[in-house]
């Protein structure tokens, strides 16, 4: 079975200042695409990967995914990425974006 990541940072009005997160992290680690995929959750943002075009991508990050949560009452974006495995062929992980919808990925 292929082992996903999911990373998450937490974005506030003072690090984006500094051009950095507040915090970052695993959210989830080796886990299946399924368990990845709702770890990650809906950008609300939109997604995109790590390149452009889209052809043999390492992540993708989902951005704003916690609008209905207490960070965004506080001011707050939170970015999940998912991280493809290193033996993932390039053809699976572009399937992967077109299901998500990640934007450069289509075709």
């Amino acid at each position: 079975m292929l082992e996903f990541d999911v990373t998450f940072e937490v974005i506030t009005a003072e690090s984006a200042e500094h051009g950095d997160a507040e915090s970052m992290g695993y959210e989830a680690e080796k886990v299946s695409l399924r368990e990845a995929i709702d770890a990650m959750g809906q950008g609300e943002q939109g997604m995109e990967a790590n390149e452009y075009p889209v052809s043999n991508p390492r992540w993708i990050t989902a951005y704003d995914t916690d609008r209905d949560r207490a960070y965004w009452e506080q001011g707050e974006t939170v970015n999940r990425s998912l991280h493809f495995p290193d033996t993932m062929t390039a053809s699976s992980k572009l399937r992967v974006c077109r299901l998500l919808g990640v934007y450069g990925a289509e075709g």
